[in-house]
């Protein structure tokens, strides 16, 4: 437990921190999942209307620090390199 006043400052930071990173680490998944299951189930229009919600959501995580902006950038790439197999 934090016994200094700059200490406990500090805990009650983290924990307001923790809640915003939460709901933005939530919000990127969501919006990821979103796209797998449109790939899943082999729907090509679906899956790319999802994934123009879910490319801003991990460039703006890559921003913002939730993921390492090349993974976000390669699972950008991945997810569409699988729709576009959809296709074909």
């Amino acid at each position: 437990m934090a016994n200094t006043t700059s200490a406990r400052k500090a805990a009650r930071k983290i924990a307001r921190r923790t809640e915003v990173n939460k709901a933005r680490r939530s919000r990127m998944r969501s919006a990821v999942r979103a796209v797998e299951e449109a790939i899943a189930s082999g729907d090509k229009s679906k899956a790319q209307e999802a994934m123009k919600k879910a490319e801003p959501a991990l460039k703006r995580a890559a921003q913002q620090g939730q993921v390492h902006r090349n993974a976000a950038s390669r699972k950008v790439s991945r997810l569409t390199h699988s729709i576009a197999k959809l296709g074909k």
